[in-house]
């Protein structure tokens, strides 16, 4: 987001809503702030300070991530305007679900078990010959891919599955 020139009160920006209902944080890049309108939460960056009354406009990259960050814009806009903000990008597939899961047991201090029996069911979880099981090695996998994600990997779950990655 960036705040749009003085001559353009009368093109089609929008005044940012109360920014100060959500969350706002500086960070190293810029201010990061979470905006709720309504029941849905949206993610906005700024590189400058957030004012209240300004008027904003969403520049967008033309990167492999353009059609989710211009369908998160229109969601926005259409939040901003009180219209139903429509679907989400598309849906989260059950493996990347459970990743995220397994990360958050993970950083929770639940033990690999733990967390396997949560996923996969205590009755597939075997009483002996747990290190040399399949669900471990993975469930493993799971915690590693979902700390991914949350180390910064997260635009890869926006992004629908590639033949090429």
């Amino acid at each position: 987001m960036a705040t749009a020139p003085a001559d353009s009160s009368k093109s089609a920006s929008q005044p940012l809503l109360d920014f100060t209902a959500g969350q706002v944080c500086r960070a190293v890049d810029g201010w990061h702030a979470v905006l709720r309108v309504g029941s849905v939460e949206h993610r906005i960056w700024s590189k400058q300070p957030l004012n209240a009354g300004a008027h904003y406009v969403a520049e967008l990259r033309l990167d492999r991530d353009f059609e989710a960050r211009a369908h998160a814009a229109t969601r926005l806009w259409r939040a901003m305007n009180g219209r139903v903000p429509g679907p989400a990008f598309h849906r989260l597939f059950k493996q990347r679900r459970e990743r995220l899961r397994a990360a958050a047991a993970y950083h929770a201090g639940a033990a690999y078990r733990s967390i396997a029996a949560a996923l996969f069911g205590q009755k597939r979880i075997p009483d002996r010959a747990w290190k040399t099981h399949d669900l471990r090695s993975r469930t493993i996998r799971l915690v590693q891919c979902g700390l991914e994600f949350v180390r910064g990997g997260y635009r890869k779950l926006l992004r629908p599955k590639r033949r090429d990655e």
